[in-house]
């Protein structure tokens, strides 16, 4: 059985990766390594199908160093123990680890030491963040580098040199050159991606001939970055929602095609009324309200006519008027109560004892409830909520709140009692 094509063209050397020359262009950080025939434990981060473990590889093999492969997730204590002991007759043996974020704790207490003494050389490999994902014990002992995506023109090198080695296609198939475009465009930066495409196209074609019409039957859908496991589904639900945040309605409707491209309701609800209730809040209250139906009729009426009142909140949202007022007032009250709590006045309990009934609370004053002091004495001049006035309707909330503010606040009901 042939190994995938997106294998057979894994580069061995160096001069074979195509990309990343801000870390293997001459005088940069990993070709320096390997012509000072030195190594470190290093992680890699960034995108799928962006080289991490074939650059891992290529490493061993330019320093003639032996490597084990370990994935963090199928691989057991057992395998890690029979590398441990391979170790000892290969010095630095370099341990490549796919997926080095899902390492558990048993596996690092096993791994740490031999990193720790050099006999292991750890080359981690991960989709995600290290800063947030990778382990501090693990994280500290190696080096961090990121591994971009590649440009169009980098896929469409890849692709042409697959056409024409040995081990990938041997010239048993010509490519046009918007084909090659089409697929360099819609692979996200994704080589593997790239490679499986050209694959299955190159077995497809008539004539040793692959166009653009035949690419579009097998990319029906491009490679959007959209996995839950790795940073690039976080990076476009941030950048939704700072699109909404910013106002460019243009970018938050690019982002949300993204997320139904996905089929991902579950992300857009959420990051919608995040939005709505964060962002916009009491700029525009009823844009809020709004956004809520939207989901809901979306949320009845499914993909692909989802997209429709989808959008319709999208575009209302950036162009409505945005106030985080809401949102500030809360963090403000929580970042208060998580370094002082306060007694609640006795009088706002809701069974008092041992109080004068001229103390207490009395319901059926509604005249005096403007002018109780509502807050503990030690905040009584605390002003949590700051009014933001870019909208008429937190204008009229502003100027009633300076109304409000102006009345001189109590926590002595008899005296308030006798005043009124």
């Amino acid at each position: 059985m042939q190994e995938p094509l997106a294998f057979r063209m894994r580069p061995k050397s160096l001069e074979d990766v195509i990309g990343q020359q801000h870390l293997i262009g001459k005088g940069n950080v990993i070709r320096r390594c390997i012509e000072e025939k030195r190594i470190f434990s290093m992680i890699f981060y960034g995108p799928p199908g962006t080289g991490k473990t074939t650059l891992a590889s290529v490493i061993a093999n330019e320093l003639q160093i032996p490597y084990r492969m370990f994935n963090a997730v199928s691989g057991n204590k057992k395998d890690l123990e029979t590398i441990f002991e391979e170790a000892k007759y290969y010095e630095g043996l370099i341990l490549i680890v796919d997926e080095v974020h899902r390492l558990n704790k048993d596996k690092q207490d096993l791994l740490l030491p031999h990193i720790e003494n050099g006999r292991i050389t750890l080359i981690g490999a991960t989709t995600s963040n290290p800063y947030h994902a990778i382990n501090p014990a693990i994280r500290s002992r190696c080096h961090l580098f990121e591994i971009k995506a590649l440009s169009p023109d980098d896929i469409k090198t890849a692709l042409l040199r697959a056409l024409e080695s040995e081990k990938g296609c041997n010239h048993s198939a010509e490519i046009t050159p918007d084909a090659l475009s089409f697929i360099a465009d819609r692979c996200n930066g994704d080589i593997r991606f790239a490679l499986n495409i050209l694959e299955i196209c190159a077995l497809a074609c008539e004539n040793h001939v692959i166009n653009q019409e035949l690419v579009m039957q097998y990319a029906q859908v491009p490679n959007m970055g959209m996995d839950h496991d790795g940073d690039g589904y976080y990076d476009v639900l941030s950048a939704f929602q700072k699109s909404i945040r910013g106002s460019d309605v243009d970018a938050a409707l690019y982002y949300l095609g993204v997320m139904i491209l996905a089929n991902d309701m579950d992300a857009i609800e959420r990051r919608l009324m995040v939005t709505a209730y964060e962002d916009i809040g009491l700029g525009n209250p009823a844009a809020v309200s709004r956004c809520v139906q939207a989901i809901d009729a979306a949320k009845r009426i499914g993909f692909p006519e989802a997209r429709i009142p989808l959008s319709l909140a999208v575009i209302d949202l950036c162009l409505s008027p945005k106030s985080k007022s809401a949102e500030t007032a809360i963090d403000l009250v929580m970042q208060e109560l998580r370094h002082h709590p306060y007694q609640i006045p006795a009088y706002l309990r809701y069974t008092p004892v041992h109080m004068d009934p001229d103390e207490v609370y009395d319901y059926d004053r509604s005249d005096l409830w403007p002018y109780i002091q509502y807050l503990p004495k030690r905040l009584a001049q605390t002003q949590f909520y700051k009014p933001q006035t870019n909208s008429a309707y937190e204008k009229v909330l502003s100027d009633n709140l300076q109304k409000l503010r102006k009345i001189k606040r109590s926590d002595d009901l008899k005296d308030l009692k006798k005043k009124t």
